[in-house]
This record gives structure tokens, sequence and C-alpha cells, in this order.
């Protein structure tokens, strides 16, 4: 959840159009649906309907039901206080049942065991899907007893370190649409304090915290950056102190923030010791 938008490695994916089709097999409206799709992902903030059609050099008329048909199918959605229209989710839940996110979990996956391996302890990878995290890739620890959380996992947004690593290191616009879609699916409000404890997990870079869910465990968590410095995952390990065992929690943070900017640059981000953030 990613991030609402689709990742740096994703996007640039979306730029590498195929070749267009032979004019013996014109397609003007599939081609005029995926120009808009292209230029949503392209615009962050999102585009009203003039923007769309200036920015396509087509009228507003010619480009009305598109839109129209695009939010009905869930690709695109209106913000809900202005005329602006911006990429939902659908893009990205397709993308994890797509190869790009089955890339970055081939990715990750041998970073993860080495972060087991060394610490003795679990690792897992989640992503942003509108109000929940989904935990996409996980790795057992080499020794018991272990906790762990399993792939596939479906974690509410405000009870997951790796959901608010990921909503700490957003825009301020893509940070509020994710948390009206978490209110909207909860009915209910936000924690008070969120605004301040999501800036305070910004500035130090990462989320360490005991477990919403179980008692004895501390989730540390580092954030997986695109080429901006935007998160489009977050690295976790939901750390138990055992006896005997010289794993502490700086130990892991160490460990954790080299695999986490070992991942971010594998998929085409940036480390966390450049940060690009943008406020």
């Amino acid at each position: 959840m990613c991030s609402p938008y689709p990742s740096g490695w994703l996007r640039q994916s979306m730029k590498k159009k195929a070749p267009k089709a032979s004019n013996r097999y014109p397609t003007p409206a599939l081609e005029k649906g995926l120009d808009i799709l292209e230029l949503f992902a392209s615009e962050p903030s999102g585009l009203t309907k003039s923007d769309v059609a200036r920015k396509l050099g087509r009228t507003i008329s010619e480009i009305f039901r598109m839109l129209l048909c695009l939010e009905e199918r869930g690709y695109i959605a209106q913000s809900p206080h202005s005329d602006r229209y911006h990429l939902s989710l659908h893009l990205f839940k397709l993308a994890q049942e797509h190869p790009p996110i089955k890339r970055m979990t081939m990715q990750a996956l041998p970073i993860m065991q080495q972060v087991a391996h060394e610490l003795s302890q679990s690792c897992h990878l989640g992503v942003l899907n509108g109000g929940q995290v989904v935990i996409i890739a996980q790795v057992d620890s080499p020794v018991s007893p272990g906790f762990y959380v399993k792939a596939g996992a479906v974690v509410d947004l405000m009870h997951a370190a790796t959901g608010h690593v990921i909503l700490a290191h957003q825009t301020q616009e893509a940070r509020v649409r994710a948390i009206q879609t978490w209110c909207k699916r909860s009915k209910t409000e936000p924690p008070r304090d969120l605004t301040s404890h999501l800036a305070a997990i910004k500035e130090r870079g990462y989320e360490e915290k005991e477990s919403y869910e179980v008692e004895g465990v501390i989730n540390v968590t580092y954030p997986v950056l695109d080429e901006h410095g935007y998160a489009v995952a977050g690295l976790t390990v939901p750390y138990i102190r055992r006896i005997g065992d010289n794993t502490t929690t700086a130990i892991v943070r160490q460990t954790l923030k080299r695999a986490s900017s070992q991942l971010s640059q594998e998929i085409g981000g940036i480390s966390r010791e450049h940060p690009k953030l943008d406020t």
C-alpha cells in the first residue's frame, strides 16, 4: 500500500510502452484509456478533467466517458473535497498478482533470509493496500522458539508498524488518502496522536514499538524506498528476546537498516543514507 501510486520500478515498466497497434487494427478507445492511466501514473497529485484533456491534447467531451468508465471500474477515484482524480489502489492490487510484486519478492527473499540467519529472528515484508497492510513475503527464524507473521496475512493499518512506516514516508496527499480509506473501512477516526507519531518515525527513519497484537514482541521496521524516496514496502523483524541470546534491538536496527537499503537499491530506489523525501 503501498503507496497508493505504482512504485518506481512499476512506473518504469508502465512507461515502457508496447509498440503501437498496426493501423490495420486501430483501437482508439483502448489507446485513449491507456494514455489516461499512464498520465495519472506520472501525476501523483491528481488531475482534473480539464488537466487530462489539456495534457493529452483532447477535448473534455472526448475524455469524459473514459474517466467515468475508469472510475466505475475502480481504476481512478475522485478526491472527496475537490474535482481532482487520482489513481486508486486497483492497479496496485493487480500488481500484487503480477510479475512486479513477484520480482520484488524474489529480490527480497535472499536478503530476508540473510537477516533471519544473522539475527535468529523471523522477518517479513509488507505493502499498503487501502486501509490494510498485506504481508507479501516472510522468512522464519532458523531457531525455536520464534514468532512470525504468515505471508498473505492482512493487518489493520493502525495496528501495524509496517503500515506506520510506509505512511510516514509518503507525500502528505498520499498519506491523507490512505488514512481516509482506512477511516471509511473501519468506520472510526484515526488515533489523535497519529500525525506526531508519523512525524517522529520519519525523523528517525524507522519504527521500534511493542506489538499491537502480541505481548513480548517488539516490531522493528524500516522502509523500502523507490527512486524518489517514498516507501513502497516495509521490512520488519518481530523481535523476541531469548535467554542466552546476545541479539538486541540495536543489532536488529543495524542489520535491518542495511537490508532495507540493499533491497531499495535492488528495486531501483534509494538507500536511507541518501534520502530525497519531499514534504
